[in-house]
């Protein structure tokens, strides 16, 4: 039974200038005010302690088995001077509302930063490889106290806070500290453990508020909500030794690369169940057995990082550090990539580091400036997408991009990262008219501090995470796209084959009898085909928009069809290079993707289709 102190000693009233900017909403330092402070009152020296909570009637300080009232101040402010008590102090608060009830938690601001002078020095200086144990929130124990640490990148905010259900998203609780001259904002707040929603809440220098999703949660709600979800890492009990022991010592540049490439949410769904997605944990042993038989050696996922589109299959991210919760956790997550590797095949993602949507909640203008894009709508605006392009040039900003390809690499075991859109950040005119892009320094159309990201995201991954790989998909001519680094390349491992896919789809388009006339489009991709580490793809991108799939574009009837999807993957496998199939093309499916409905499995009952598969598998066996 804890007994109630009857008497309790008047701490000296805030001065109006602190009070009000806490009451208002707008003090960056509350650590200055609240919680526990050496004083001196009446000429003894004891601890003063403050705490705000507007919805409370009375608060108690809870130290060693006594409960001893504190004072109000008025609009849910508490003031208490305790006589003789030391520094560091441990206790916990009691608050009563008005209507009776009662609740008790720790004080947030009694505990020193949770983030250290050398995340701040790596992460300004824009080498922060490991951001993710920085930033975002992470459960943990701090002095005897269960919470969570919280931690922001938000340089231009007056003030930031911590929001959640568990505060009834009320920004005046739980105000973040600003750490120097770093703008990263850290709180540790005691009582919100794992499965939490949060947010943050900003106000901009113009007195505005922002209520934004973490740029770094590792786990987000589904759509159409928008809270970050606290989760506990280093959990999941890998069973992939064999393979991440190897995986260093590989060189897929001399090795077979086969690759499946996969939309999760259409490969195969639960019709009977309204016609629900699988989960990562359902489709994770059907995919590798699958996947296996037909002799893939690797599978190229659609982005998988959180999107409220999902129109958009991934490509308009608002979580980059947070597996889709369309299929399951985090942990869900990692036992696909983990059952994949058990059954010998690889992992690739998408990753789209070109741009982001414009979503208000994610990284739009994330503290009431254009943080991580361009001021300027002819830098950072993408004409084609409705997107945003990020700010290449800041370093903040392409830590946290590479961090985020480690992230993958390593948290989850991902063995490399296909690169979208890598054309539209080699260029600033790229889908511009004239007028409409801003020269680089030089007078050029490059786009230079694009140019160095990539560079130096390819030279960390391979340093960082040896034996990963990263693809470029790439339309232009740039030349040395897999060319190394210290040669003048951009050092990407492979390159995505598109005018090949473009001239060779062509030609097998046409009717036999025409084909002679176009020899040219097998023969030009010959000319440089040795010019890069090329990846020969027949992906997504060929069947959409009306575009129809691989079979429908084969001339002839039904078995004219087979006869030239065959010869087209056995040309496909047996030149230079690596070779990409989207899922669906092995059993030719008559139907462009439809990402809203899952393949037509039902389709390898036929025969003729039954035989297709079985061949596919056989040259996958080459």
């Amino acid at each position: 039974m804890t007994d109630v102190a009857r008497t309790a000693a008047a701490a000296p009233r805030l001065d109006d200038g602190p009070r009000y900017a806490l009451l208002e909403g707008r003090h960056g330092a509350p650590h200055e005010v609240l919680g526990p402070h050496s004083a001196t009152v009446g000429g003894t020296l004891g601890v003063v302690i403050r705490v705000l909570q507007p919805d409370a009637a009375d608060c108690y300080v809870l130290r060693e088995g006594v409960a001893t009232a504190m004072r109000s101040e008025g609009d849910g402010l508490f003031s208490v001077f305790l006589p003789g008590a030391p520094l560091p102090l441990r206790y916990s608060l009691r608050f009563l509302a008005a209507d009776g009830r009662a609740w008790e938690r720790g004080d947030p601001y009694r505990f020193a930063p949770t983030v250290g002078d050398m995340d701040l020095y790596l992460f300004r200086e824009g080498t922060h490889r490991r951001l993710w144990t920085m930033l975002g929130a992470h459960p943990r124990t701090v002095d005897g106290d269960d919470g969570t640490a919280f931690a922001v990148w938000a340089p231009n905010a007056e003030r930031v806070s911590v929001v959640g259900d568990w505060c009834n998203w009320d920004g005046r609780v739980f105000p973040m500290r600003r750490l120097a001259d770093s703008g990263v904002w850290e709180l540790f707040i005691p009582g919100v453990g794992e499965n939490a929603l949060y947010k943050f809440e900003l106000r901009t220098r113009e007195g505005l508020p922002r209520l934004k999703t973490d740029p770094l949660a590792q786990k987000m709600q589904q759509a159409p909500e928008t809270a970050g979800i606290v989760v506990a890492g280093d959990r999941y009990v890998w069973r992939d030794h064999a393979w991440m022991t190897a995986r260093p010592t590989r060189h897929l540049v001399e090795e077979p690369v086969h690759i499946y490439e996969v939309h999760l949410g259409s490969w195969a769904r639960v019709p009977e169940d309204g016609n629900r997605f699988l989960t990562y944990r359902e489709i994770a042993p059907r995919l590798a057995d699958h996947v296996k038989g037909l002799g893939f050696t690797h599978v190229e996922l659609l982005p998988i990082m959180e999107h409220p589109f999902y129109g958009s299959w991934g490509y308009q991210v608002t979580g980059y550090y947070s597996p889709t919760s369309r299929f399951g956790t985090p942990d869900d997550f990692r036992f696909l990539v983990d059952t994949l590797h058990e059954a010998g095949i690889g992992v690739f993602l998408d990753w789209v580091p070109a741009h982001f949507p414009k979503d208000d909640y994610a990284l739009r203008r994330f503290d009431g400036t254009a943080l991580y894009e361009h001021e300027d709508p002819r830098l950072g605006e993408h004409p084609d997408w409705g997107t945003l392009i990020f700010n290449y040039g800041r370093k903040e900003v392409r830590n946290y991009l590479v961090a985020n390809a480690l992230y993958w690499l390593h948290e989850f075991h991902v063995d490399g990262l296909r690169v979208d859109a890598v054309a539209s950040m080699l260029y600033l005119d790229y889908s511009r008219n004239a007028g409409e892009w801003v020269p680089n320094k030089y007078g050029g159309r490059e786009n230079l501090e694009a140019i160095d990201f990539l560079r130096n995201m390819n030279d960390v991954v391979c340093g960082d995470a040896p034996g990963c790989v990263t693809i470029a998909e790439d339309s232009t001519a740039w030349p040395g796209v897999t060319r190394p680094i210290r040669t003048g390349g951009l050092g990407f491992t492979f390159k995505w084959n598109m005018g090949w896919m473009h001239d060779t789809l062509g030609y097998f388009e046409r009717d036999p009898l025409y084909r002679r006339h176009h020899q040219n489009d097998l023969t030009f991709a010959m000319v440089y085909e040795h010019s890069e580490h090329f990846i020969m793809p027949l992906s997504h991108d060929e069947m959409v928009h009306l575009k129809g799939s691989l079979y429908g574009k084969m001339p002839g009837d039904h078995w004219q069809k087979l006869a030239n999807l065959r010869t087209l993957l056995a040309y496909q496998v047996t030149r230079p290079g690596k070779s990409l199939l989207f899922m669906g093309t092995e059993f030719a499916d008559p139907s462009e993707w439809n990402h809203d409905k899952s393949l037509d499995w039902h389709l390898l009952h036929e025969p003729e289709r039954a035989a297709f598969s079985a061949y596919l598998a056989r040259l996958g066996a080459v």
